[in-house]
């Protein structure tokens, strides 16, 4: 569509204001492609927090309205907060209005279908037919659907977390850890605090007014995490804790104030799980292979897919994972739903270090060590070809898989290359056991898809 505007598997994602972007003529019509392939009839409405929320909201329950949709809003919201309602309410879909870590310039529409999952990529291409084809069924004066509110989702998610078997909720109110929680004043600024002190928590907020103007770059990722690192140490916390904007990814900062990387989170999720459960994970392959160390130790199967939310929680279904996720923070526990969830997170860690009597820092020394290495490079993905096959011609003899991208798979570790779902850019991911050697291969692939 160009770089303000991107059509995906889950939505549609674009810049708010730009000529070419997310306009409110694009997000009704949108909207009203959905409700259609949703037959009208109930649809969930909720989101983040950003500036543009009420803008696009509103463009949004015109066009659901106007193909016969009854849209329910239930505010200010955390993603993984609309998957559940959807189910919750039996719904025939739902819309969270976010665009997740995209800065504040960025909105987006993340469709969710009547399972409470994001839309499949068949789901997707059908909506987007609609939307393309004009075949939108728009309604008389008389048969245009409605609007009613419901703000009780909040408390149903948090209820929800608390019942799970798994969450230790007797041990983490024992141990009242300290806890420091930022959410960016996004759409976890209310739920998250009220987590922490349901668990018995401590808790310390830091950027919890859900005002939309993010604290700090919105991604949960180390280099964006000095100030709860700070915080952490200068309040003597036990642990730290990090939401993105719509709070389905979680980031984790340590006793001692250090950063480990999101990628940890589900790495502690995982073997926190697995030693109580049976089955097998499921995760993408741009996450660590922390998850195939820990998979190994409980001798479980780790099967990896494309990247992003739907492909995972589909293979999680298939092959009826235990626990699963993505190494950007985002874990999927299926007795839950089949999204990723921060609060969630949030409630595993603490009942595992409650568990097990450790500390975070200490935790995480259990973990395999590996150096990751994340960049970017602006190119559409058909610029990409010929690096690609020069990248297979220099790595001859590694294993290749191309089922989103090219994952080039060495003794010594992995390269990832792949075009973003999210923004309009190429992701260059890089693991090893050192840090240079991932570096360094970082740099042959940048120079090898950017050389004429």
């Amino acid at each position: 569509m160009g770089k303000n505007l991107l059509i995906s598997v889950s939505g549609i994602r674009g810049i708010v204001g730009a000529r070419d972007g997310l306009t409110p003529e694009f997000v009704s019509r949108f909207a009203s492609a959905f409700g259609s392939w949703c037959r009208g009839g109930k649809i969930i409405l909720g989101g983040d927090c950003r500036t543009s929320r009420e803008m696009v909201q509103q463009a949004v329950t015109s066009g659901l309205m106007a193909v016969g949709s009854n849209v329910v809003d239930i505010g200010i919201c955390p993603t993984p907060t609309v998957e559940l309602a959807v189910r919750k309410l039996r719904a025939r879909g739902g819309i969270a209005i976010t665009a997740s870590h995209n800065p504040i310039q960025w909105n987006a529409l993340k469709l969710i279908n009547a399972g409470g999952m994001f839309l499949s990529a068949e789901e997707g291409d059908r909506v987007r037919e609609i939307f393309e084809s004009g075949q939108i069924n728009y309604r008389p004066y008389n048969r245009l659907g409605s609007l009613s509110l419901d703000m009780t989702l909040l408390d149903y998610h948090l209820e929800r977390i608390l019942d799970l078997e798994v969450v230790n909720l007797r041990l983490i109110r024992k141990r009242k850890y300290k806890v420091v929680i930022d959410t960016v004043n996004g759409a976890g600024s209310v739920i998250s605090p009220a987590l922490l002190e349901e668990l018995g928590c401590r808790v310390v907020e830091l950027n919890t007014e859900p005002t939309g103007f993010f604290a700090h770059p919105p991604e949960p990722v180390p280099r964006n995490l000095s100030q709860l690192r700070r915080m952490v140490k200068d309040n003597g916390a036990d642990i730290g804790f990090a939401n993105d904007p719509d709070a389905d990814r979680l980031a984790i900062v340590t006793d001692k104030g250090v950063a480990p990387g999101e990628e940890h989170t589900l790495a502690l999720a995982t073997k926190f799980i697995l030693a109580k459960k049976k089955g097998p994970v499921v995760v993408n392959l741009s996450t660590s292979r922390m998850i195939d160390d820990v998979g190994a130790e409980f001798e479980r199967k780790v099967y990896r897919t494309k990247v992003g939310e739907i492909n995972v929680a589909l293979k999680m279904k298939e092959v009826r994972a235990p626990i699963g996720g993505e190494g950007n923070g985002g874990v999927i526990y299926p007795k839950l739903h089949y999204g990723r969830d921060a609060l969630l997170g949030m409630a595993l860690v603490l009942s595992y270090m409650a568990e097990s009597g450790e500390s975070i820092s200490e935790l995480i020394r259990g973990l395999p060590k590996y150096y990751m290495i994340k960049d970017r490079i602006s190119a559409a993905p058909k610029e990409m070809k010929p690096g690609l096959k020069r990248l297979r011609k220099h790595f001859r003899g590694a294993k290749f898989d191309e089922t989103d991208g090219l994952k080039i798979d060495l003794p010594e570790g992995w390269l990832h290359i792949r075009a973003s779902n999210t923004e309009p850019i190429v992701r260059l991911l890089a693991e090893g056991k050192a840090k240079v050697w991932a570096n360094d291969m970082i740099e042959v692939a940048k120079n090898m898809i950017v050389c004429a």
